[in-house]
């Protein structure tokens, strides 16, 4: 990461004064910047790529709410309550409640804008429940990919008149005595440098999952793990608020996954696993409780020799999975393998076949008898793998850091003594996520919760906040 800094200055001159000034063009840093136009208020996104992108374009762009309109046209019985009570219990508690019971509600309503007012092809995904949801809540694109999300919120951007400004990175943040952000300084490929004024500052600039020194340091448990995120994410939101005295928590938290295709880097996403698929190592044997989630299991594969296992499922998981973009990229790589017999199968993936079938026969045992297996988990009301089986081999990934800037309900960053920084927001990965302090707190779109929530709070705010200091 190259060097950032917090210019201590009453007064800078600047090439143009623009209200609001976001610093990322991710889903956070769009979704605020897309609030902002819709007050009437001029904004500038600044994006170190040639073209907007951000942690959500590798996603699988699946956005939950609870008490949406979609939902609610399919008499989903789901609510705020419930949802917040979901993430709240797969975190252990270990959340902000409050923030948590906001987010909550605001996530429909989130929802809602993005599909009525600007148009995103929203539509809720069927069939199965991800670990922790109580609810059919995740709202995707057709394509269930991030990039359609991300192309979808550009072209909202372009219809909006919002200013992107990209291959430009934002090293030097100025600000006053009293603590209120005046200008950022971004800085081009040729090496010019351009200091653009600005009455509020939104951080949408990633965690810090890209940067090893940080990861190193705050989440040692994966040493090992494939990072697999935007090449953004290197903690420019943390190293500025240190130097503003920014309260910051949950900085060991993370997404992880245990479904990165190993060699091919392609998610291989889990509800192939929570349908009824297990993991196995090279002995064929289970090791852990998969469906308990993706994120935390990814730990538990990096500890598997060779650092890999193989996800084994069946035709009707193989059916599932044919909704997403990136099983159609794994089908396309040829990462995916397939046998009439576990004895054939456990051949071509290099893997015990006593093993592996000795592991199929317990998990029919499990599904008959109802009982949970050594692990904690569940088999009951899914169908037996049945031939033809299918494996692919995997490796446990960082996706993206879920700690960061601390925010109230606005989005405004905590200081660390107490109080809200005056104009300083921050959503997405630049902020504390709902996962609490480790991997097994995240669930299933908490990233992309509080990176369109947040954003859209964010860029309400301080729109809110440029009209009042207008008046």
């Amino acid at each position: 990461m190259g060097e950032v800094s917090v210019i201590r200055t009453n007064s800078v001159d600047t090439i143009i004064d623009i209200p609001v000034v976001i610093i990322g063009g991710g889903g956070t840093g769009l979704c605020a910047a897309l609030a902002v136009r819709d007050a009437g208020v001029d904004v500038v996104v600044i994006e170190r790529d040639s073209q907007p992108m951000g942690t959500t374009s590798m996603s699988t762009g699946l956005i939950p709410g609870a008490g949406s309109k979609i939902q609610r046209a399919k008499d989903i019985d789901d609510s705020p309550e419930l949802f917040a009570k979901d993430i709240a219990g797969k975190a252990k508690g270990l959340v902000d409640a409050a923030l948590v019971a906001h987010l909550a509600a605001e996530s429909g309503p989130t929802i809602d804008w993005l599909v009525d007012k600007h148009g995103l092809d929203l539509s809720l995904v069927e069939g199965f429940t991800y670990p922790g949801h109580s609810a059919l809540r995740m709202h995707g694109m057709p394509s269930r990919s991030g990039g359609e999300l991300m192309g979808a919120l550009a072209s909202a951007c372009e219809d909006a008149g919002v200013d992107i400004l990209t291959n430009s990175l934002v090293d030097t943040i100025y600000v006053n005595n009293d603590d209120r952000v005046i200008a950022v300084a971004a800085t081009h490929p040729d090496g010019a440098t351009d200091v653009i004024g600005c009455e509020a500052l939104i951080l949408a600039c990633c965690g810090f999952a890209g940067n090893q020194a940080m990861v190193r340091e705050l989440i040692p448990e994966l040493e090992h793990a494939t990072f697999h995120g935007h090449p953004g994410n290197k903690g420019h939101a943390i190293a500025w608020g240190k130097e503003l005295g920014a309260a910051m928590a949950d900085l060991s938290a993370y997404q992880g996954h245990a479904g990165l295709a190993a060699g091919y880097g392609i998610p291989i996403l889990w509800p192939l696993i929570t349908e009824g698929g297990i993991q196995v190592n090279r002995a064929g044997q289970r090791f852990a409780n998969e469906a308990a989630g993706y994120s935390e299991q990814a730990v538990e594969v990096l500890k598997q020799d060779g650092h890999v296992a193989w996800s084994i499922y069946d035709e009707q998981r193989h059916e599932i999975m044919k909704q997403f973009d990136d099983y159609q990229q794994a089908m396309s790589a040829g990462c995916l393998h397939s046998a009439d017999s576990l004895t054939e199968l456990a051949a071509k993936i290099g893997v015990d076949a006593t093993g592996l079938e000795a592991s199929i026969a317990e998990t029919h045992e499990l599904i008959a008898s109802g009982e949970r297996d050594q692990f904690g988990r569940s088999f009951a009301g899914k169908a037996p793998l049945s031939a033809p089986f299918y494996a692919v081999k995997v490796t446990g990934a960082l996706f993206h850091t879920q700690g960061g800037l601390e925010v109230d309900q606005h989005a405004r960053v905590r200081k660390a003594s107490g109080g809200i920084m005056p104009n300083l927001y921050a959503g997405g990965g630049a902020a504390r996520g709902i996962s609490g302090p480790g991997a097994d707190g995240y669930m299933a779109g908490n990233g992309l919760l509080t990176a369109t929530t947040l954003g859209r709070l964010a860029g309400e705010h301080a729109a809110s906040l440029v009209r009042d200091k207008a008046n």
